[in-house]
């Protein structure tokens, strides 16, 4: 399948959703206009690299539950919650990143002013209801499905689990009033995505943990297909194996960025 022919497929699988991310497809294009005409920062950075950051990781996360949502066909009207209730929420989402970027200050755990609180606020809620459709999306996986490969479906589940201890972890964040762990936020970073190597970083964690949504059911549709029938055999024993590994390696990042060490330090 071709890229073309794959989006054409996410597009005929749930329109809302495609349609939510191809808009944040061209709200990423605008930003990267933006940051070369506006010099601006926030946080050490440009101020439109947040809002392009969220504009890619909203089309990439519309995108694969667009893909997954026909497997829930017996549902269609908590599929029909899902998708309204995720184009609502990001949307709501990118509108409130948009106006902070727009005046060139911080979005997130910004509540100098009553305005600044009240866009915190916004997204806390946005997110805190998206995490409901996350849960209600998992307990569906765990009833009537499409026919699938047993490991394709396991890595589906599990992803999407991941996915729930990830935004759970954001809350993490909210209780700190910042990303970093040891310094305030900003400062020297990693390139593009500019995770502190000064101190923790809860985003590392937080990245890897919504980014099992796409890679453990790529795994278990892979293991299911195995040349080696040995592990074609075993695909849904190896699902639960990466899963485990991919548990305690979220755990353990979440963790190092706790005790304010960075990921890679570099002065």
């Amino acid at each position: 399948m071709s890229a073309r022919e794959l989006m054409r497929e996410v597009n005929r699988r749930n329109p809302v959703l495609a349609w939510t991310g191809w808009l944040h497809v061209a709200l990423l294009v605008l930003f990267v206009v933006f940051a070369f005409f506006d010099g601006r920062t926030v946080t050490g950075v440009n101020a439109w690299l947040k809002p392009a950051k969220f504009a890619i990781s909203i089309a990439v996360y519309t995108f694969t539950l667009a893909w997954f949502m026909p497997y829930l066909a017996h549902y269609r009207r908590a599929v029909k919650l899902i998708s309204w209730g995720t184009c609502a929420v990001f949307v709501g989402e990118i509108i409130c990143v948009i106006s902070q970027a727009a005046r060139g200050v911080p979005s997130h755990f910004n509540i100098s002013t009553a305005y600044d609180a009240s866009v915190f606020g916004l997204m806390g809620l946005l997110i805190a209801f998206n995490t409901l459709l996350v849960l209600l999306t998992l307990a569906l996986f765990f009833g009537q499905t499409a026919p699938l490969p047993p490991a394709y479906l396991w890595g589906i589940r599990l992803g999407i689990l991941l996915f729930f201890l990830a935004s759970v972890e954001g809350y993490a964040m909210v209780n700190n009033m910042a990303h970093t762990v040891g310094l305030p936020d900003g400062g020297a970073g990693l390139p593009i995505v500019n995770w502190s190597t000064r101190a923790g970083d809860l985003r590392v964690a937080h990245f890897l943990g919504f980014h099992a949504l796409q890679i453990l059911p790529l795994a278990g549709y892979s293991f299911s297909r195995w040349r080696t029938e040995t592990v074609r055999r075993h695909a849904v024993a190896c699902v639960l194996a990466l899963s485990l590994v991919y548990l305690a390696v979220f755990s353990l990042l979440f963790w190092q960025a706790s005790q304010g060490r960075p990921l890679l330090a570099w002065n």
